[in-house]
């Protein structure tokens, strides 16, 4: 049977720690072969923080893909076309920042995945599957169990409602936003703060309550 091939939800389901590098100032496809020789699990195509757009995030995503290295495409807001035009494309996961209410998670998921778990449009023959036709069914399945929605927690508001968000079926990983989580705190850059490490604890938990992964991001000049 036909397989997509996702190595972060691979690794994290077997209980290892997936490692990506964040993409910013590096936009050409290259990069994708450069990844899997320094032994990354994924890229973090970000398109919150620059102005990077739809086409170079695409062609990078589909890169990434055919290296072996699963992309993930941080993208600046809610619309759902913001998310599945990156998918269509090839990306393996949407990142969606500043996710605070399960309302919001539950959206999100619909965004990303056909139906029954969601909304999304079915477009063309799928980038996942090297653009070979495949029944429909049988497609769509694949892709919906490929496909990684992260939400990022960023606020304490968010990491309030960590229980409720890691309970949203089709959500999958519960990912920290550390830097901007201290600005909201009024403690910009006080990784070891208490409250942060509790903050930790608190998603980390809700995560094994939900069978959900926790993750962690930010935190650039803090061993």
């Amino acid at each position: 049977m036909t397989q997509i091939a996702n190595t972060v939800r691979e690794r994290l389901a077997a209980g290892q720690l997936a490692l990506g590098m964040a993409l910013r100032q590096a936009r050409t496809v290259d990069i994708g072969r450069v990844l899997a020789a320094c032994g990354f699990d994924f890229a973090f195509i970000d398109m919150e923080h620059n102005t990077m757009g739809v086409d170079t995030a695409a062609q990078i995503a589909l890169a990434c893909h055919d290296a072996g290295v699963t992309p993930l495409v941080r993208v600046p807001g809610y619309e759902h076309y913001l998310a599945t035009r990156l998918l269509d494309a090839g990306a393996m996961g949407i990142v969606f920042p500043h996710v605070d209410t399960p309302e919001q998670a539950r959206q999100l998921v619909g965004n990303c995945k056909y139906p029954p778990m969601g909304h999304r449009s079915l477009g063309g023959p799928m980038a996942q599957l090297g653009f070979r036709p495949h029944p429909r069914a049988e497609s769509t399945a694949l892709v919906n169990t490929a496909t990684l929605v992260v939400t990022m927690l960023e606020t304490p508001k968010a990491i309030d409602n960590a229980d409720a968000i890691a309970a949203v079926p089709g959500v999958d990983v519960l990912l920290i936003g550390t830097n901007d989580l201290t600005l909201e705190m009024g403690i910009p850059g006080k990784y070891d703060d208490p409250r942060v490490m509790r903050a930790y604890e608190t998603v980390v938990a809700a995560c094994k309550r939900h069978g959900k992964y926790p993750g962690m991001g930010g935190i650039y000049d803090h061993p």
